[in-house]
């Protein structure tokens, strides 16, 4: 019961990573709100999980009207009259058109951009005043290691997540006094639909030679670490950018090559 008493607000959380934060911390004892685009969906999960329970509830928000942001936090502020633990987990990209800097039109490029960005940046800014108010909170950005890894394609997906842990930084330096911390978790790749959905077999096994654990990460992982910030255990940390990818980007540039060569000897 980690999160006992606490009101929590998580974006995009009708599947994946989302799903499974909203899974994790209603078991830890919070109020947790589903901000989603599909309402119904939303409400078919919050039931399976009240029918256990715990306390879910569902709130509006469509990435592409960006002025549900700051609604979906008043909702929840009027319900609630407070929320301890933000989690920004939207993000998206269309890998067939967000490619490389040759080949990316500038229209997708800054699409992009501008949506992952403004769902932290927006979400935070509406939250802030409220955790102000009430003593203090923990905002958590869910990244990804393509913020911090640069790859052959997907440049406006790796440009805005590295830009959303850059932004974590600056969020938990300039809120700190007001006891208010920021933290980001970098998933690797996890067993998520969209991950099934848009990599090929052949592109999963190559990025995994190159991942010390070598299997993909689940959802329950990412929610572990995203707890961790989220509760009271956390409360000396701020400012972090945390991977959990099994190690993928840790070692020798040739780990994958190598660990093949010495598996033919």
């Amino acid at each position: 019961m980690r999160l006992e008493k606490k009101v929590v607000l998580i974006t995009a959380s009708t599947r994946g990573i989302g799903l499974s934060c909203v899974q994790r911390f209603a078991k830890e004892g919070a109020t947790v709100y589903m901000g989603a685009r599909n309402l119904e969906t939303a409400a078919e999960r919050a039931k399976e999980l009240n029918d256990k329970g715990f306390n879910v509830k569902t709130v509006y928000n469509d990435a592409s009207k960006k002025e549900t942001y700051i609604s979906m936090v008043e909702e929840v502020i009027k319900n609630e009259g407070k929320i301890d633990v933000l989690v920004n987990n939207f993000g998206t990209s269309n890998p067939k058109k967000d490619l490389d800097i040759k080949s990316t039109e500038y229209s997708e490029f800054i699409s992009t951009i501008d949506m992952n960005l403004a769902s932290v940046f927006m979400t935070s800014q509406a939250v802030i005043p409220h955790m102000v108010a009430n003593g203090g909170g923990s905002i958590i950005n869910i990244s990804s290691i393509g913020g911090t890894h640069p790859d052959i394609s997907q440049i406006s997906y790796g440009t805005s997540k590295a830009s959303i842990n850059y932004l974590t930084k600056l969020i938990a330096v300039q809120c700190a006094r007001d006891n208010i911390r920021c933290n980001a978790v970098l998933p690797g790749m996890t067993a998520t639909d969209a991950v099934k959905d848009n990599l090929t077999d052949d592109f999963r096994d190559f990025f995994l030679k190159h991942t010390p654990i070598k299997r993909m990460g689940t959802p329950e992982e990412i929610a572990a670490a995203a707890l961790y910030f989220a509760s009271d255990e956390s409360a000396y940390t701020t400012g972090q950018i945390l991977e959990v990818s099994g190690g993928f980007g840790m070692p020798t540039p040739v780990y994958g090559d190598m660990i093949e060569m010495k598996n033919r000897r």
